[in-house]
């Protein structure tokens, strides 16, 4: 039995903001809300009727907000609170909706609640992370922090070592570590108390729901996942008596134990078993010219859907702030065969700004706000040529992440002028996906063919009597199959036509297609 969703979210096509890099309204060099208001209608126009905003709290941004400083106030550069108050409005104004970026697992160093349980003596954050009782013993299988507080002890960190694990509590404790407190301690119960008054007041400020960082690593020593999950359903049991309508997205990675913890969806990552690189992340990536291979990534998707089949959603993300750029590895008119892939399978599509008009991969960027490797995905949404390509109209040394220097760097105004660009192939399959209720994120699956280092990929949708059959082929070559449906009246074709003969269709090269059978 599916869960109940909004049901906007059935309909939802989602673009991705990384806020610092999208639209800089105050000359500062960082984008920010009044950049993000001013490009509401470009989001509209696209197609996309939601966002996800990457993190907008206060925060020392050492790792581009998500080391939260205080989880109730809007990062100043970005604006206030009430800024961001106003933009929710305007991105109701237009019909659309808005996830926030909730990081529950961890904190800045700098945040008032690890400050406080750094102090030696008792008070209410003492155990609001996770300490063990020595500097001498650190928390196996964890990173810590060590050798800074007044209090002994080493404090579990989460990601990067100024980003101190919040107390949520051990599934099964070690009865010879007394420190490491079960799920049902008071510490650990305050914590997810508090998170559920943060997701509170922003939901009362606002915002549709929330996407969920590390949604899977909360609880310690876990047993495949079973005290996360019960923490999460304690959290639906809240989101459904108070806000029934708010939006519940996951990175977890694995949808079945997500989707049973209360979230309406998860996303399939980059990294973790999906083979969700083996599309557009390898050395071969099957939407590249040629000689890549989907049939693992298929295995992998059929597990899960199998699995989560009528309890909720799984997403695939054109890219996210973590990942490489689409356009790293995959280049030219393949770009809108992988578009006509994301925007074609189950689950709401997530575009990642700039990703629909083709932005590369920075290369050699130093490092800014902990981006190490990530940097060059986060560089400033291109919107024209005018100085620094529209973002800002600060000195370009002052820019948060250097522009893309190229002189061929793609600009959304030269695409929307061009009939034949990527942004205007996406817009054209962002239509037709929200036209037909077969492409859309409830409608079933099958998978006709994807075999083994072959070309092409083909999969039928369906929704009650609408049965759509999509036919892709990134490769440089003309290639065959055979087919038990019979392709009628196109609903979308790029590169080409087929050709049927029998039970076989030929498949023009670097082409894709949705057929009615």
């Amino acid at each position: 039995m599916r869960r109940n969703q909004p049901e906007w979210l059935e309909h939802a096509v989602f673009y991705e903001i990384y806020p610092q890099s999208f639209k800089d309204s105050n000359a500062d060099g960082i984008g920010d809300f009044g950049g993000i208001a001013e490009k509401l209608d470009y989001i509209k126009e696209l197609g996309c009727n939601a966002i996800w905003m990457n993190p907008c709290f206060m925060s020392p941004f050492g790792d581009a907000g998500y080391d939260v400083s205080d989880y109730y106030t809007a990062a100043p550069r970005y604006g206030t609170n009430e800024d961001l108050k106003k933009l929710f409005e305007e991105i109701h104004k237009r019909d659309m909706r808005i996830l926030l970026d909730l990081v529950p697992g961890h904190t800045s160093v700098d945040h008032k609640w690890f400050r406080e349980s750094m102090k030696a003596g008792r008070n209410e954050y003492t155990d609001r992370y996770i300490w063990t009782n020595s500097i001498w013993e650190e928390p196996q299988g964890i990173s810590s922090i060590k050798g800074i507080s007044d209090r002994d002890g080493c404090c579990a960190v989460n990601f990067f070592s100024h980003q101190p694990a919040l107390n949520y509590g051990y599934y099964k404790p070690d009865p010879g570590k007394n420190w490491q407190q079960s799920m049902d301690s008071e510490g650990a119960k305050a914590t997810l108390e508090e998170l559920k008054n943060i997701m509170r007041f922003w939901l009362k400020t606002g915002c549709d729901g929330f996407r969920v960082d590390m949604a899977g690593s909360l609880v310690k020593n876990d047993d495949n996942g079973k005290g996360t999950i019960k923490l999460w359903q304690n959290v639906r049991e809240f989101l459904d008596r108070e806000f029934p309508e708010a939006a519940m997205v996951s990175e977890w990675g694995e949808p079945d134990k997500s989707l049973e913890g209360g979230f309406h969806m998860d996303f399939l990552l980059h990294f973790g078993p999906s083979r969700y690189n083996d599309l557009f992340r390898c050395e071969k990536p099957y939407f590249g010219t040629g000689g890549g291979d989907v049939s693992e990534f298929v295995a992998k998707y059929i597990e899960n859907y199998e699995k989560t089949n009528k309890s909720g959603l799984i997403c695939i993300p054109s890219g996210n702030h973590d990942m490489d750029r689409l356009a790293r590895n995959i280049r030219g008119d393949n770009l809108k065969v992988a578009f006509a892939f994301l925007l074609s399978m189950p689950g709401a599509p997530f575009i990642y700004y700039g990703d629909e008009i083709g932005m590369r991969y920075v290369e050699n960027l130093t490092s800014v706000e902990g981006g190490y490797g990530r940097t060059g995905s986060r560089s400033p949404m291109q919107w024209d040529d005018s100085v620094n390509a529209g973002f800002s109209s600060a000195p370009s040394e002052k820019l948060y992440i250097p522009l893309d220097g190229s002189a061929d760097r793609p600009t959304a105004a030269d695409q929307l002028a061009d009939e034949n660009s990527l942004l205007n192939e996406v817009k054209k399959l962002i239509k037709i996906r929200r036209s037909h209720k077969a492409l859309e994120s409830l409608g079933e699956i099958e998978f006709v063919f994807a075999e083994r280092n072959a070309y092409p990929f083909a999969y039928l949708r369906s929704a009650g009597d609408e049965k759509i059959l999509v036919i892709l082929n990134p490769s440089d070559k003309e290639v065959s199959f055979k087919c038990g449906y019979s392709p009628k009246e196109a609903v979308y074709t790029f590169g080409g036509d087929i050709s049927v003969s029998g039970g076989s269709i030929a498949v023009p090269k670097c082409f894709a297609g949705f057929y009615r059978v």
